[in-house]
């Protein structure tokens, strides 16, 4: 079957482009190896939470509509979010078809899946960046009889196969969440912690996300900075959702009983050796949270907001006590991977992508005509990979396939791509 736009992957970024495409009059396919949100369903641990509140969860056409803007959506509701929003505008999605390759032709694109052949003159790779785990080769040292899982694997505390203290590697938002929630479990728990981006829940009473929405730094383009990969690559923030709003980090988890130490480098029989960076890291990653703050208390002053938020009360800095460089691995029964994620387009022409597998882009316009990718952080703005935030990505995306698709209808002789 031929049909000009093929769009793989049913999750925000997915049903947003199958929307502005639908309004632009393109004729598409969604293709879904699971159901519509697959990963919100199978892929995120039970008590999980959106990091940002429920107002800032808007999709183009369809925003959130409940009874608490405030909170924020589980897993499963962010699920129910993504189905309902499928169903408002009828998008033409087939579930269960999983994509196996995509290949250039002369006519544009072959897409083998699983139900068949599709043929399509442009290709929306919405599949995301957390397709798989990132695992460091030092995993396969860890000690034999140690349960290895990753965060994608991670559910909740009494499905951890074994008793014993848990070490997990990694202090983004996956790592202190999971960390928090064992160690409330009353776990034993260690974790190891490398370049991070801390920031308090709320900030002079309003959620850091709003704040973060009224400068405008969510907005920030891909081209307004001056080094977009290493932006990129920037960790997630050290966040929770949850319905006390509470901060949660390095002090946090601390006072909790949560044993901190720096990043893992080397694992050596049954010992486990970490860096000695962890003062470094947290004072680099205070002064970041000491800039930001600033921003928004000059942004405060320059507004004349000062009647309508409280004093500017920051965060204490990271408070460590002596932090151990070697472990005895001896104590612990698992240990949890929460290291970050990749994107993975193995299906994806091999021509297409360098030898790390990476497809090289601008701004999700892939230097492979005809190929564009969403879903991914900064991809066009600092808030890209954020549900409110893929709207206006997709906007500029639909804009330049349908320039794209123009070119190669008049190449064709006045080939039509809308219906």
């Amino acid at each position: 079957m031929r049909i000009p736009v093929i769009v793989i992957g049913a999750g925000p970024a997915g049903l947003a482009m199958s929307h502005q495409l639908m309004e632009n009059g393109l004729d598409h396919v969604v293709l879904e190896r699971g159901e519509v949100a697959n990963s919100w369903r199978i892929e995120r641990w039970d008590s999980l939470r959106l990091l940002t509140p429920n107002w800032m969860s808007g999709l183009p056409g369809h925003r959130y509509r409940g009874d608490d803007p405030d909170g924020f959506m589980t897993a499963s509701e962010a699920a129910t979010f993504l189905d309902e929003y499928q169903r408002t505008f009828a998008a033409p999605v087939m579930t269960h078809v999983a994509v196996e390759r995509v290949e250039r032709t002369g006519q544009g694109f072959e897409v083998t899946t699983d139900a068949g052949l599709w043929q399509c003159d442009a290709v929306v790779a919405a599949t995301g960046a957390s397709s798989e785990p990132r695992i460091p080769v030092l995993a396969a040292e860890m000690p034999k009889r140690i349960e290895q899982l990753t965060a994608l694997r991670y559910r909740n505390p009494s499905a951890l196969a074994r008793e014993g203290s848990v070490l997990v590697v990694g202090a983004s938002a996956s790592g202190i969440q999971i960390a928090d929630e064992l160690r409330r479990a009353g776990r034993d728990v260690t974790i190891a912690i490398g370049e991070h981006v801390r920031l308090p829940r709320s900030y002079r009473g309003r959620d850091i996300y709003w704040w973060l929405d009224r400068i405008g730094q969510l907005d920030e383009r891909y081209d307004e900075v001056d080094d977009i990969e290493r932006a990129r690559r920037h960790a997630s923030v050290q966040l929770v959702g949850s319905e006390d709003h509470r901060t949660l980090d390095l002090n946090a988890l601390s006072e909790s009983g949560v044993q901190l130490v720096a990043r893992l480098v080397k694992v050596i029989g049954t010992t486990a050796q970490f860096s000695g960076a962890l003062a470094n890291l947290a004072a680099n990653a205070d002064l970041k949270q000491t800039r930001l703050l600033d921003r928004i208390d000059a942004f405060v002053a320059a507004t004349a907001f000062d009647g309508e938020v409280f004093s500017p009360l920051r965060p204490p800095p990271t408070r460590l006590a002596t932090v151990p460089t070697e472990l005895d691995l001896s104590a612990f029964s698992t240990v949890i991977w929460a290291t970050g994620y990749r994107p993975s387009y193995s299906w994806l022409d091999p021509s297409a992508r360098d030898h790390r597998g990476r497809v090289a882009h601008d701004g999700g316009v892939a230097d492979f005509a005809g190929l564009y990718l969403l879903g991914l952080p900064f991809m066009r703005r600092r808030g890209s990979n954020l549900i409110g935030g893929v709207g206006a990505d997709v906007a500029d995306m639909c804009t330049h396939l349908r320039g794209y698709l123009d070119v190669r209808a008049r190449s064709r002789g006045g080939y039509s791509v809308t219906r």
